[in-house]
């Protein structure tokens, strides 16, 4: 740890990851607003009666985003019972800050994709901090399977990872993959991956500063990651053969983000604003009873993947 790291206060790493959380909120906002042409966020601005609040920020009805949002949050509180029953924690309060946004947009060629950076801090009943970690990750959801889109994805967040540790990719790719899952579903992925890593906590190797750079780092590989493939996709033409499977595949997005989601429940269980907490469902899903597409089909493809994941860099 350098020097410099190790005299910056608690109060200081917390401020320099608010103000990079939502500098990127903007930068994503802007960047999102220029691809779609036509649609711009609506922001509304919350605060929590129990501690803190946070901006959630909305686009509907565009060019390329049918839905999507960007939310920020920065918020703090007592530990209630239930967050040490459900949530397996200990101590006295906790602070958290984090971004997390998903995008649904209007052409099933074009994928969804979902991303969240947090870190979260836990405090013994003087105040004092008694554990911090970081998390995060970006993952991809496409509706049809181009192979040339998702090693894209990969490699970029690959070239980041391998910046900080040449262990990072292979790990958090393998967590990624096996964390969104519906597993009611005969173990069918959510999508198509990409990284995903939690309680990453600072140590004598990998100090505070370590975590915040990386956690810096793939936030800020979110729009080269994502845009070419929009720019790529969104005027590939469509029909209702194509808006039937994206809708299809929407409500098993929504089945993992009820069932399983793991920032869904905290949510939950902290009071969280509702409108924020399920911002990242689909404007439109369909469940049709023992639907299968038809076997080597583009849809067989796609979820071909999502039941076998693979290397893809």
């Amino acid at each position: 740890m350098n020097e410099q790291v190790a005299n910056k206060t608690d109060k200081q790493i917390r401020a320099e990851w608010i103000q990079y959380i939502e500098d990127l909120q903007n930068r994503i906002c802007k960047g999102l607003e220029d691809m779609d042409g036509k649609a711009s966020f609506r922001e509304d601005k919350w605060t929590r009666p129990e501690g803190g609040g946070g901006k959630t920020r909305v686009i509907a009805n565009g060019n390329v985003f049918e839905k999507g949002g960007v939310n920020t949050s920065v918020v703090y509180g007592d530990l209630t019972d239930i967050m040490r029953s459900q949530l397996k924690m200990e101590g006295s309060s906790w602070f958290a800050c984090g971004l997390s946004l998903v995008l649904h947009p209007v052409n099933p060629y074009v994928p969804t994709v979902h991303c969240n950076y947090r870190m979260f801090e836990l405090y013994d009943a003087n105040g004092n901090l008694k554990d911090r970690w970081f998390g995060g990750g970006t993952d991809l959801t496409p509706y049809y399977l181009f192979e040339e889109d998702v090693q894209h994805f990969h490699g970029t967040y690959k070239s980041i990872c391998d910046k900080f540790s040449v262990d990072f990719y292979p790990e958090f790719k393998k967590a990624c993959d096996e964390y969104f899952v519906n597993w009611h579903r005969n173990q069918e992925r959510r999508g198509l991956g990409g990284i995903f890593y939690d309680f990453q906590r600072p140590g004598a190797e990998k100090d505070v500063q370590f975590w915040m750079d990386f956690g810096k780092a793939c936030g800020d590989g979110f729009l080269p990651a994502y845009l070419p493939i929009v720019e790529k996709r969104k005027r590939t033409s469509f029909g209702e053969r194509e808006k039937t499977w994206q809708e299809i595949r929407r409500g098993r997005y929504t089945e993992f983000n009820l069932v399983h989601d793991r920032g869904t429940l905290f949510g939950l269980k902290t009071n969280g604003r509702i409108e924020s907490i399920l911002m990242s469902l689909p404007p439109t899903v369909r469940f049709e009873y023992d639907y299968h597409p038809e076997p080597g089909s583009a849809e067989d493809q796609l979820l071909q993947a999502c039941l076998h994941p693979r290397e893809w860099v």
